[in-house]
């Protein structure tokens, strides 16, 4: 796949990626109010409010091994504690404004859609069912439930493969997202990536982004020209 510069970002693309939390969706306050709890049924200290934020995008597996220092064993055990208090609450979330609106405009324009989300699949289906916003989306990717696939590289892998088996033409394909993780698992595979200044990232994440917008219009120029 070719990489477009920021100058040639304005034209058509072939395909988009879309990542979900922090650019589709604020979701955010649930995620961390249920890791919280999620360390306090553990009895575990419970990170500050901006380490919790920091569980936000990456795969939560790694995540509990990395940043909370657990075994194997144990961050299999805080997925499964987080999990059964989020997923009943997972669709408790806001979309961004003007993202439906642009993610309508993209599917009116016949540019194919893909989600690409570590967030569990069966989960982020449920999110975009309880918005109306599953009908724009060609293709809806996101981890397995045994986190076989939840690096954001496979799923974006995973994404494409789907959106080529409906003949679909992925040789311009750009993702959108909002953290370092979409960057770098979109450019694994070939893709660049336009970040959202409204999601979870800091500005040090967009060092290998295309691009970055602060609105939507923004975006919708970089995407629709």
């Amino acid at each position: 796949m070719s990489t477009p510069t920021l100058t040639t970002a304005t034209a058509l693309w072939s395909a988009i990626l879309f990542d979900l939390d922090g650019t589709i969706t604020d979701s955010a306050p649930g995620i961390t109010a249920s890791l919280a709890r999620t360390f306090e049924i553990l009895g575990r200290p419970v990170p500050n409010d901006a380490e919790l934020l920091a569980y936000v995008g990456p795969p939560l597996l790694d995540s509990f091994r990395e940043r909370a220092g657990m075994s194997e064993e144990q961050a299999w055990e805080a997925i499964n504690t987080y999990r059964a208090d989020y997923n009943g609450s997972a669709i408790d979330t806001a979309v961004y404004p003007g993202v439906a609106g642009l993610l309508e405009r993209i599917h009116a324009a016949g540019v194919p859609l893909a989600l690409a989300t570590s967030k569990p699949e069966s989960v982020a289906t449920r999110i975009l069912e309880n918005f109306g916003l599953d009908r724009y989306f060609d293709v809806i990717c996101g981890a397995t439930d045994d986190e076989s696939r939840s690096a954001k590289a496979d799923v974006v892998a995973e994404a494409v493969r789907r959106l080529t088996a409906q003949g679909v033409d992925v040789s311009r394909t750009v993702m959108v997202g909002d953290r370092s993780y979409d960057t770098v698992g979109a450019a694994a595979n070939g893709i660049p990536t336009i970040l959202v200044e409204w999601g979870y990232g800091s500005p040090a994440e967009a060092v290998d982004a295309i691009g970055t917008v602060y609105s939507t219009d923004q975006l919708a120029k970089k995407l629709l020209g």
